[in-house]
């Protein structure tokens, strides 16, 4: 069975069919857009938008240039998602990253912990049931039946391959080597060592952060998030001091009133 996934970005056409096949396997709702002053559509990934090809506009004027990347989430070795989860919903599935809906409360941990933004929680029915996260799955259920995942079997400009990670990581680098020949100076290989490993790896033109990814991503641990949610608490206290002071201050002009 097929381990892992290598993008290059530098064939994809932004043709968007692994956006809609993504869509079509996995049964998710189109969602209601606008117009953000972005061919991107829809702006973010969401719990019903586990596949988007993200637009970055480079450079200006004769030097301006399209980087397209198609996100996802990206199956890390070591996965923030799977550290902070208090219930072991987010799990690791072999090489992959998998949410058990049965087990998912909702708490959005994963959602912040994600150094991608990848996890988003979609509410129960009707708003009466408990939220739950939902994500990219590497298509499990293709990959354990022989099939390739849809968005890769759909990619008309032969931008994915999908197999053994160390045979995808040389051919990976073969990619990024034959890129700097050709003036792609800062092309990268990313994900053959980052969070221990990446198994969707991408071949990127140019740094990381041009296209919105973290150049140095670190995984989250339960003690960086209770940090976190200890500033958040922090902060909502601190928003709340000047009501409380204005509360207590009319109580005490009421309370003199009253003793005249």
């Amino acid at each position: 069975m097929a381990n892992a996934m290598l993008i290059d970005t530098s064939k994809c056409t932004a043709c968007r069919g692994c956006q809609v096949a993504c869509k079509q396997w996995n049964d998710l709702p189109a969602e209601e857009t606008h117009n953000w002053g972005s061919y991107q559509n829809p702006q973010h990934l969401s719990a019903t938008t586990w596949k988007l090809v993200t637009f970055n506009e480079e450079g200006a004027g004769d030097d301006f240039r399209w980087l397209f990347l198609p996100t996802q989430c990206l199956h890390c070795t070591d996965a923030s998602c799977v550290s902070v989860c208090p219930t072991g919903a987010a799990y690791h599935h072999g090489e992959f990253v998998l949410i058990d809906q049965s087990q998912c409360i909702g708490c959005g941990y994963c959602v912040e912990a994600c150094p991608f933004g990848v996890p988003h929680s979609m509410p129960g029915p009707n708003g009466r049931h408990k939220s739950t996260v939902r994500k990219c799955t590497f298509c499990i259920d293709r990959i354990s039946s022989g099939l390739m995942p849809a968005c890769a079997k759909t990619c008309p400009a032969g931008a994915y391959k999908v197999g053994e990670r160390s045979e995808l990581i040389a051919a990976g680098k073969a990619r990024v080597e034959r890129l700097k020949t050709k003036g792609d100076t800062n092309a990268y290989l990313y994900g053959e060592n980052e969070l221990g490993g990446l198994h969707v790896m991408l071949v990127l033109r140019d740094r990381p952060l041009l296209y919105g990814l973290p150049e140095q991503p670190r995984v989250a641990t339960k003690n960086v998030l209770g940090q976190w949610l200890s500033g958040l608490l922090t902060a909502g206290a601190i928003a709340a001091l000047p009501f409380w002071l204005l509360t207590k201050r009319k109580n005490e002009l009421a309370a003199s009133k009253g003793g005249k």
